[in-house]
This record gives C-alpha cells, sequence and structure tokens, in this order.
C-alpha cells in the first residue's frame, strides 16, 4: 500500500470526524460528540481544567487543521460544497465551545450532574450557533475550500463559548 493511500485513508477519517460523519441522522450532531465526551470523561475523573483545555485545544487544532488540509479533497470526494459527512469543522468548533469552563467548584456536591449539565448547554449552544449561523458565519462559509467549510464552525464556536460561559456562571 503507497504512502499516499495512507494518507488519504487517514485524512478522511480525520475530516469524518473519526467516521462521526458517517453516521445517520444529523452528521453535525454526532461529529459535535466527540469534543463532548472527552471534556465529560476528563472531568469525571478529576482532571485539572487547565489539562481539560488542552486536550479540547489540541483536539480542535488536530481536526480544524485536518479541515484546512484535506477540505478540498473531501469537497471533490463528496461532489459537493462542504459535504454533510466532513464533520472536521463540528469537533473543532464545539472544542472551542468547551473551553475555559468552571469544571469543579470546591464544597459542591453537585458535580457529576453539573458535569453534564455544562456539557449539555455547551453542546445545545454550539449545534445552535452552528444551524442559525449568525453574522458573519454564513458569510464566511463562503470562503472556498477547507477554509470555508471550517470558518463558520468556528464562529459558531466562538459564539457558543460566550453563551456558555454567561449561562453556567450565572447558574452555578
Amino acid at each position: 500500500m503507497s504512502a499516499r493511500k495512507n494518507s488519504d485513508g487517514f485524512g478522511m477519517w480525520i475530516i469524518t470526524g473519526m467516521g462521526t460523519g458517517l453516521l445517520r441522522p444529523a452528521p453535525g450532531t454526532w461529529g459535535s460528540l466527540p469534543p463532548v465526551l472527552l471534556a465529560m470523561a476528563l472531568a469525571f475523573a478529576g482532571t485539572q481544567e487547565r489539562h481539560i483545555d488542552m486536550a479540547l485545544a489540541a483536539m480542535g487544532l488536530v481536526f480544524g487543521l485536518g479541515c484546512l488540509i484535506w477540505g478540498d479533497a473531501a469537497e471533490r470526494r463528496f461532489g459537493k460544497k462542504d459535504p454533510g459527512s466532513v464533520v472536521a469543522d463540528e469537533v473543532a468548533g464545539q472544542s472551542l465551545a468547551l473551553m475555559w469552563l468552571p469544571w469543579s467548584i470546591p464544597n459542591s456536591g453537585s458535580g457529576n450532574a453539573r458535569i453534564i449539565a455544562t456539557c449539555a448547554i455547551a453542546f445545545f449552544a454550539f449545534r445552535l450557533f452552528d444551524i442559525i449561523k449568525p453574522p458573519p458565519a454564513r458569510g464566511w462559509q463562503r470562503f472556498p475550500g477547507g477554509l470555508g467549510i471550517l470558518i463558520d464552525d468556528i464562529v459558531a464556536g466562538f459564539y457558543a463559548l460566550v453563551a456558555t460561559q454567561i449561562l453556567v456562571r450565572v447558574l452555578w
């Protein structure tokens, strides 16, 4: 097997969000789950907040770069602009939405429920902003190739980050 063929397989694995983009219905929703599951697992394990943020940043960076590197090839392979099976952008945007959250509060007896609620708020906020695409996300989605695939989800991730920060800090 050639190195190119191996690279293409790895690229498709990244661009489809470890295969979650191939799940139906709603591949974008499935593609948003890996960062949520990562954050939840690390928070349940008592991982320090800065280490959760580093893991999410690494995940977002890997999938964001994957989108930029293999986005054009994925559009050619799937035959359309920003194909639904390409969810590396959702992984990157959702990773951003989960960063810098207060995963642990001293003397709080509701830790696990709070972790689940925090993840749910970030997940639903990201999905909402990804679907409605407030400005400038919708316009920037028109950029060519991987950048156009990725940029609207980074904007949605930023909006979800702000909304989640406000909601979580008001609620807890």
